[in-house]
């Protein structure tokens, strides 16, 4: 009797199993089915009349559209990164925009300093810096004072009218906005010799490093994909995106001895005072020189 009812509790239990096994691997094939039909990797229409700066992009050449393509498939299917700097842009466009007005520049080269840093305060592997990535060398070329106390290169007014500079120097130069792009990356003098070789006058035709031959179209991709975001599969609400307190400005001529002691006479900690004020390196500002420097003051 003992010895039926545990072949009949073995045999219960392979049954139970073989059921349990069998409903695992019909719940595998609906979910591998149910994601086929959802979830396809499409191949993207690229939009006929792209443009830089106003600048049209010959779209109509293999080697355009090849190039084109490749930064739209990158920008768009790496999502995580693509929704990311999408929020970020929403949150460092609307301070970008009125300073590009008032140093001359076109409003695409917002997105330009967009894929230059995608608005991170992260200093890059070759050690360029701020949202407009420059290097210390050409930061202090152009005025901007770099030292352990201040780096004017995350001082997104300053840099970025130096950007300007540089930039509006090299359409004069090249008579192009895409060409000052491609300079921007690669710098005026290699720009220059790679047309004078070549005996081309423009970005499309010329051949460049593999870096600046993707850098103008990355820039296209991300000025396509965030003006049109939906068309891209980025789908989100405006509170998703991020924003930035609103600040008023004070001005210090004189040393401040602790950051940290400073910011709490204005009722806010260290680190609310350095998110708005990257350009502040260490917790202290020697200023011996006595500058006028504005520091940001977040509102509560």
């Amino acid at each position: 009797m003992n010895k039926s009812l545990r072949v009949l509790s073995l045999l219960s239990i392979v049954c139970m199993t073989i059921l349990f096994m069998n409903a695992i691997h019909k719940s595998d094939i609906d979910s591998i089915t149910s994601t086929h039909k959802t979830y396809k990797i499409k191949a993207l229409k690229l939009p006929s009349n792209l443009n830089l700066a106003g600048e049209r992009v010959p779209i109509e050449k293999p080697d355009v559209k090849e190039r084109m393509d490749r930064e739209l498939l990158v920008n768009t299917y790496w999502q995580s990164n693509g929704l990311l700097l999408l929020k970020r842009a929403n949150k460092y466009f609307p301070i970008l925009e009125p300073l590009l007005r008032k140093y001359g520049l076109p409003d695409d080269f917002k997105f330009l300093a967009l894929a230059e840093s995608g608005f991170s305060d992260e200093t890059s592997s070759a050690g360029a810096a701020g949202i407009w990535h420059f290097m210390k060398a050409t930061g202090r070329e152009y005025g901007l004072e770099i030292n352990k106390n201040v780096d004017e290169r995350y001082n997104i007014e300053k840099s970025t009218k130096v950007a300007a500079e540089y930039l509006k120097n090299a359409k004069d130069r090249f008579g192009s906005w895409t060409l000052a792009a491609a300079a921007y990356n690669a710098g005026k003098y290699g720009i220059a010799r790679r047309l004078e070789t070549q005996k081309v006058s423009t970005y499309y035709d010329a051949k460049l490093a593999n870096e600046t031959e993707r850098y103008v179209f990355r820039i296209l991709a991300l000025k396509e994909i965030i003006k049109n975001p939906e068309k891209y599969g980025f789908v989100f609400e405006k509170e998703d995106l991020y924003t930035i307190k609103k600040t008023y400005t004070i001005k210090v001529d004189t040393a401040i001895n602790n950051i940290a002691s400073f910011a709490k006479g204005f009722n806010i900690n260290y680190k609310e005072l350095k998110i708005h004020n990257p350009w502040l390196r260490e917790n202290k500002l020697n200023n011996k020189s006595r500058k006028a420097y504005k520091i940001k003051i977040p509102i509560k």
